[in-house]
């Protein structure tokens, strides 16, 4: 199994794609930056919106990979704000949540989340959302590159 991911990760490699990880689970922080760190990603991580909020001007992320439920400001809060401000209204938001339901994906749709991954996501699944918006993030904040 840990062939197929390595070989996972070399075909969708993402050389210096910067991704900001939010959650306040450290299992999820870390499994995410192992598995995008592998595949050549940036990683920043945030425990919750406000330290993402406070991290994201100076790190300029491509994506932003972020849990619903937070304490203090959730996903759909953060997303929102994001999205609201100019400089990253363009950068694609996946949403991570434990939740399926179509309301729950539909609130994400509604504050501009670009995709929706469910908990416990594969390592095929966060590549296959990571590469389907890589070009567009790279182009969205890199505008003087």
């Amino acid at each position: 199994m840990d062939q197929s991911n390595e070989t996972t990760a070399g075909a969708l490699a993402f050389p210096g794609l910067k991704v900001l990880i939010v959650d306040d689970s450290k299992t999820i922080r870390r499994t995410a930056d192992s598995l995008l760190s592998k595949a050549g990603c940036v990683i920043e991580s945030a425990v919750d919106g406000f330290d993402a909020l406070a991290k994201i001007g100076d790190f300029s992320p491509d994506i932003v990979i972020i849990d619903i439920l937070m304490p203090r400001l959730d996903g759909y809060q953060t997303t929102a704000i994001i999205k609201h401000n100019a400089r990253f209204s363009r950068t694609p938001v996946i949403l991570l949540s434990s939740k399926d339901s179509i309301f729950d994906k539909a609130r994400g749709n509604i504050v501009g989340a670009s995709d929706y991954l469910t908990k416990p996501f594969t390592s095929e699944e966060l590549f296959g959302a990571i590469s389907r918006f890589a070009a567009e993030g790279a182009g969205a904040s890199t505008n003087a590159a």
